[in-house]
This record gives C-alpha cells, sequence and structure tokens, in this order.
C-alpha cells in the first residue's frame, strides 16, 4: 500500500509538473517557438534519410543551379546536389558535433568548477591547485574563440573528433567559472557546514550537497552553448577548417553557395543560413525558458501569475 501511494504521488507530482510547463509556454510564447524549433531541428536530423526526396551527396550536372521549384524545392547547387536534401541532412552532422562538445566541455568545466570552488578558501595545497587552474582558465580566454578554435583544428587535425575536442576546450572556462561561483555561494550554506561537521568526506559533500544546487544556470548554459557550437561548427567548416564537402553541413554548404550570389544565385547560400539562424535562435530561446525554469524564486514568480489555472503548481 505504501509504494503505491508514493507511485501516485510521484505521478500526481509529475502532472501537476507538466501542467506547469504547458502554462509557462502557453504564457511566454517565445519559450513555445524556442522548443518547437528544436524539435522540429532534432526531428529533422533523426528522420532525414526518410524525409529527403535526394541523397545528399549525390550531384546531377545536368541539374545545376536550378532555382527553387519543382522538383527540387530549394533549388540546386553548383554541383548539381539538392539543396533541400543537404538543408535537412546537416543537422546530424551540426547537432552530433555541438552536443558531444558542449556535453564535454560541461564535464570538464563543471568537475573542475566544483573543486575550485570548494577548496578555494582552503590553505594549502588546495588553494594553490584551484588558483592555478583559474589562471589556465584565464589564459585560454584571452584568446579570440574562433581563433583559438582554429589552432587546435590545425593541431589535432582535420576532423570531426578534432571539432568536438575544439567547442570543448573554448567552451569548458565558461562552465568552470560557472559553476565555481555557485559552489563558492553555497559552501558556506548551513547545510554543508552540518555535512561537513558530521563528518561526511569531501567528495560526498561535493557531489551529493553543492553540485545538485549549482547547477541551474550550468543547465540554462547548456543549450544556449549548443546553439552557439553549431554556429562555430558552421564557421570552421566555412573557412576549409571543419567538416569536409561535400559532407551536408551548413557552414560548408554557405561556403560552396557564396561565389554563385554575385551572379544572382543566391539559394545555394541563403537557404542554409536562414537554417543555421533559426536553428541558433531556436537553442538561444530554450536557454533563456530553462534559465527561468531552474530558479526557484522565478517559478514561485511564475506560479503566482499563474493562479488563475486551478491546480498548477512549480
Amino acid at each position: 500500500m505504501a509504494m503505491a501511494r508514493d507511485a501516485g504521488a510521484r505521478a500526481r507530482g509529475g502532472s501537476r509538473r507538466l501542467a506547469f510547463f504547458m502554462a509557462v509556454l502557453r504564457t511566454h510564447p517565445s519559450f513555445a517557438l524556442g522548443y518547437a524549433i528544436v524539435l522540429m531541428v532534432v526531428l529533422l536530423a533523426i528522420f532525414a534519410p526518410w524525409v529527403a526526396p535526394y541523397p545528399p551527396e549525390t550531384a546531377d550536372p545536368v541539374a545545376f543551379l536550378q532555382p527553387p521549384g519543382w522538383p527540387h524545392l530549394m533549388g540546386t547547387d553548383a554541383t548539381g546536389m539538392d539543396i533541400f536534401s543537404r538543408v535537412i541532412w546537416a543537422p546530424r552532422i551540426d547537432l552530433s558535433i555541438a552536443i558531444l562538445g558542449t556535453l564535454l566541455s560541461a564535464l570538464i568545466g563543471t568537475t573542475l568548477g566544483a573543486l575550485v570552488g570548494y577548496y578555494q578558501s582552503v590553505r594549502g595545497l588546495g588553494r594553490f591547485g584551484a588558483g592555478f587552474v583559474m589562471r589556465s582558465a584565464d589564459v585560454l580566454q584571452a584568446f579570440p574563440v574562433f581563433v583559438f578554435a582554429i589552432a587546435l583544428v590545425a593541431v589535432f587535425g582535420q576532423s570531426l573528433q578534432s571539432i568536438v575536442l575544439a567547442i570543448a576546450f573554448v567552451n569548458a572556462p565558461i562552465y568552470l567559472r560557472l559553476m565555481r561561483t555557485q559552489v563558492m555561494s553555497i559552501r558556506t550554506m548551513r547545510y554543508v557546514e552540518a555535512a561537513w561537521l558530521a563528518g561526511m568526506p569531501d567528495w560526498r559533500i561535493i557531489a551529493r550537497h553543492i553540485v545538485p544546487n549549482a547547477m541551474a544556470p550550468v543547465l540554462a548554459q547548456l543549450s544556449v552553448n549548443i546553439g552557439w557550437s553549431v554556429l562555430l561548427t558552421a564557421a570552421l567548416s566555412f573557412i576549409g577548417a571543419g567538416v569536409k564537402a561535400p559532407t551536408p553541413e551548413w557552414g560548408s554548404m554557405i561556403a560552396m553557395g557564396y561565389q554563385n550570389i554575385v551572379t544572382g544565385h543566391w539559394w545555394p547560400s541563403i537557404f542554409p543560413g536562414l537554417a543555421l539562424a533559426v536553428t541558433v535562435f531556436g537553442f538561444s530561446l530554450v536557454g533563456s525558458s530553462i534559465e527561468v525554469l531552474s530558479d526557484p524564486a522565478r517559478r514561485r514568480r511564475l506560479a503566482g501569475r499563474l493562479e488563475t489555472v486551478r491546480g498548477i503548481a512549480p
């Protein structure tokens, strides 16, 4: 009976949270737009083989630079490849690189940030190590991001793995600083001091009491950084340091088509550019919504505004 009551309570709590989330989306259309864009891009990436009308890397010399129309909805490029099919296939590459690179950077940055924030106020070797990590992060962030990413790709070699590593290195200091700031404020809380006085080891205090309560800004930053990483991937491909043509990728498609704009053939670069801009915009909106929903104070204010919706609670 107790297990059944617990299961029922969890189900009711989940339904209330879902109802609250849907109410927030109804009152914040921009958040709903962001989730719709991201969901559409993810679905296109998953179902690209069934949605795309043509193979993304098959060229038809007879159909080169055909304007948008039928049977090529977005026209063809200078090699005769269907732009609509390539725009649909491109998120598979861009999102995969961006998500892997961002998650790796978050893992590295949050781990180092939690350790630095916890030990920075401690004397001895821990404080020295924390200071060394922060000065190293300052050195990394002193370089222009794009130039630093190009240098990393040049060092590791031009491959998908190199782009993922470049994104991870570039973004890691952001998460390090976010987590460090959160941990330094949480470390002085009474429940953390109580856990320390109870003899709990440092690693357990960090993992159980500090990191879970410091993740709100990190989660919000994740979505923003995924969109930014998609843009960085496209920029590297645009200058020839990223994904190699003819692999369908928005940056390389823009690079292949921008030379034809002078002759009036705008569609080979405009359509992938629009897809890239809309995707980055969608992830930015999702990041804004996560920042609001993960903040308890903002959730309470939103719940106050949604009192007219019966049964809604954060």
